[in-house]
């Protein structure tokens, strides 16, 4: 057989030299679960080192990414996910009706410029401090902005956060705190002391008068019947008023 030119065979002495240590196991490739892949490993003084001691995705300070959107402060569970559910649309039903987390008070001469849900808390107070002298009420609990901007202190809401479906919950789920549902859920508050403190809560739940208990004040006005509502409420919480 007739002697390769020179250059060729040192080629060919190269790449056998390259490939014998992926041959060393016998096979150029191993089997996992979902797929057939090289055996190709970075020598470990190679490999990448993540910064900060975590991984290369992490938030730290020298990361690759921005850092987190900050965190909503846990509100206590008040009640089970069904039931606090069945209270929430309750209260839709009582304050924003079909409008819902977009709702904005029907006296409000100036509205917002987008839906609720699509604008941020800042955007919100803005829109207040713009428009003096007018009712403010919006979302699905109608939150007036006194209120809207305590709860979101409490639960460190920063001015950039969208008032989200999800935002406007979790703000609601502390005045159902305040309002007594975790005493009402072990039997130390009566369902229609519980009832009682909603309607100090949102105007349009009535007393046992069957009156808001913000009746004439600044148009307020019951939306449903106390009959209604203690039907409603019972189906939601059975047992003992």
């Amino acid at each position: 057989m007739p002697a390769l030119p020179w250059g060729l065979s040192a080629f060919l002495t190269l790449a056998l030299a390259l490939v014998q240590p992926v041959f060393a196991n016998g096979s150029l490739f191993q089997r996992d679960d979902t797929a057939r892949v090289a055996l190709i490993t970075l020598p470990a003084q190679d490999a990448p080192k993540p910064r900060g001691g975590g991984s290369l995705y992490a938030t730290h300070d020298t990361g690759f990414f921005a850092p987190r959107a900050p965190r909503i402060s846990p509100v206590p569970q008040v009640g089970s996910s069904a039931q606090v559910a069945r209270l929430r649309q309750l209260i839709e039903s009582a304050e924003s009706r079909r409008d819902g987390y977009d709702a904005v008070q029907h006296g409000a001469k100036i509205k917002p410029a987008k839906p609720p849900t699509q604008m941020t808390l800042g955007e919100i107070y803005d829109w207040i401090a713009a428009t003096p002298r007018q009712p403010h009420a919006i979302g699905r609990y109608q939150f007036i902005p006194k209120t809207l901007r305590r709860l979101a202190r409490e639960l460190k809401l920063p001015r950039d956060i969208r008032f989200s479906p999800d935002v406007q919950d979790r703000l609601a789920d502390i005045l159902l705190r305040e309002a007594g549902l975790p005493a009402m859920k072990q039997g130390d508050l009566p369902r229609h002391a519980f009832m009682k403190n909603l309607a100090k809560i949102w105007a349009g739940f009535p007393t046992s008068t069957g009156r808001s208990y913000y009746h004439g004040f600044a148009g307020n006005k019951a939306s449903m019947s106390w009959a209604a509502f203690d039907r409603e409420m019972k189906q939601i919480f059975p047992g003992p008023a």
